[in-house]
Formats: structure tokens, sequence, C-alpha cells
């Protein structure tokens, strides 16, 4: 069961937005953020893509294909580069079973078609994510054969995004929303929040966007220095914010773009703001009434 089952398309939109700002407002390491912009990329651009984003993921009648494909879509017309694609393949079915009276994610997950696979296709070819190559069976360059969920399971071994979709979200959902729970029990702001959580996939997962790009040693390097890094901060609390900056520094000047942690991140943010119906900004609480129609939720009235 996601949580959040039963929201509004505002409601949707407004976490997936306040999901994306926090992200690129908390300090990530090797990632764009107020503390520094990289990889060829501004604040300004990730800002531009969430609202534009936003409106596809939350579309009330669409499937999870769609959703895909027209969210990449209005980013590439808005900032004309690939900043958001691993958010809106997370999200994607996230919102789908969010906007359902009753939702069930595993469900979802089944019941994806060729047709979304073809749509996301579609959506991987117009993001042209670094580092992505070829696969000798269902190449996103070849037209769909397979459903989009057997696609991701075919990927799944050597991508953690694909992995969402095999193990029905198991780390956004298990260790994501752990670490967001532990982090916000401890009384930190959600600033901080973010910065656990992305350090909590860090420390335990090599990243699949470093592996595509630099290969999988230099993943797996890097997620042994964030968990020497993690260990120390556990030691030695003061002066955190200033290791973090400078690692963020030293990662950027190797061209090291742990992308695939922050992907997760805000997928887990997205799924908590989904929850409580209440978002780290604004809110994401419902400025209307819904009106149900067919099981899920269409519009406001």
């Amino acid at each position: 069961m996601i949580p959040g089952a039963g929201r509004c398309p505002e409601q949707v939109a407004r976490a997936f937005v306040d999901a994306c700002l926090l992200d690129v407002t908390a300090l990530k390491p090797g990632n764009v953020g107020l503390h520094g912009a990289g990889h060829g990329m501004s604040v300004a651009d990730f800002i531009r893509s969430a609202p534009a984003a936003a409106r596809e993921i939350a579309a009330p009648d669409a499937t999870v294909g769609e959703r895909i494909a027209r969210a990449v879509t209005a980013t590439h017309a808005a900032v004309g580069m690939n900043t958001n694609l691993g958010i809106v393949l997370l999200t994607a079915p996230l919102a789908h079973t969010a906007l359902m009276a009753s939702g069930r994610l595993e469900a979802v997950l089944a019941g994806l078609s060729v047709g979304d696979a073809a749509h996301a296709f579609q959506a991987i070819r117009m993001a042209a994510p670094g580092g992505l190559g070829t696969s000798a069976r269902h190449d996103v360059a070849a037209p769909a054969r397979v459903t989009l969920l057997e696609a991701m399971r075919e990927a799944a071994p050597r991508d953690r995004i694909a992995f969402q979709y095999d193990s029905g979200f198991a780390d956004v959902l298990g260790l994501g929303r752990s670490a967001l729970d532990a982090a916000r029990s401890r009384g930190l702001d959600w600033r901080s929040t973010a910065t656990e959580v992305f350090m909590a996939f860090l420390t335990r997962y090599p990243d699949s966007h470093v592996r595509r790009k630099l290969g999988a040693s230099r993943a797996t390097a890097l997620r042994d220095a964030a968990s020497a890094l993690a260990t120390q901060e556990a030691a030695q609390r003061p002066g955190r914010t200033a290791r973090l900056v400078a690692w963020d520094r030293e990662l950027k000047a190797g061209g090291v773009n742990p992308g695939t942690s922050a992907d997760l991140t805000v997928a887990t943010l997205f799924a908590a703001f989904l929850d409580d119906g209440s978002g780290w900004s604004a809110g994401t609480g419902c400025p209307g009434t819904c009106a149900r129609d067919g099981g899920g939720v269409s519009a406001h009235r």
C-alpha cells in the first residue's frame, strides 16, 4: 500500500514540487544545490523543472508511462536539459497509486503495459542520461516489446531505480523512509533530514549513475568513502557541514555525481509528503473538495 492513497492532483503536484525543491536546497555532496552548482547545471534549472514536471506527474487521467513521457517533455521545454529523469521514473508510479482512492502500488506495477514502456523509452531517449550505453535486451533505442515492469526487471541488477519497480519500491519505502523518520524523531529540520536520507542511500549502495559513467569500482569506492565519512561524523558531529561541503567540492572537481542516491532521496520525500498530506514549505494540504470519479480522484470542484 502506498502512503497517501486517495490524494487529489493538487496534493500530488504540491508534494512533488516540495520534494524537488527540498532536494535542491539540501546539502547532498556531489549534487547541485544551494551550496554549489556543478556538472553544467545550476540551481535555477532544477527550480524551473519542478513545477513543469509536477503538472504532468499529477495529471488526473494519465497512465504511468504518459506521466513519465510528459514530465520529461515538459522539463526539456522548461530548461532544455535532463534535470529529473530518475526522479520522474521513480515518482510516476507513486503518484499514479496515490491518485487512486484505494491505491495499491503492487497492482499498479503489475499492471504496467508495453505502452508504458514505449512512453518511458521515449522519455529516456529525450533525456539522454550520461553513461546510458546499450543493452542486449530491451534497449531503449529499440521499440518496446515488453511491459515497463519487465524492462525494469531486466535492468534491476545494474540500476537501483529499475530495482524499485522490481522490488515494490523496497528501498524508498524501507531504508529511505526509516532514515527520514529517524532524522525527524531526532528533531532535525527538513533540509538536514534530506541530507540524512541521501547519506543513507549513498553509504548502503554503489550509486548507479556513478557506476554507469565511471565504472563499478569508482561507485564502490564512493560508497566506502561515504561510509567512512558517516562514521567520522558520528564521532565528531561539530563541523559536519564543513566536511560535507569540502567533500562536495572534491566530488564535483572529479566529475562524480551521485545522482541515483539523490533521486531515491526525492522519491522518499515525495512518499512521505503524500503520507501526511503536508510538505516542508507551504504544505500539500488539499485546497478544495476532491471530486471522486470511478474510484479515483479526478479534480477539484
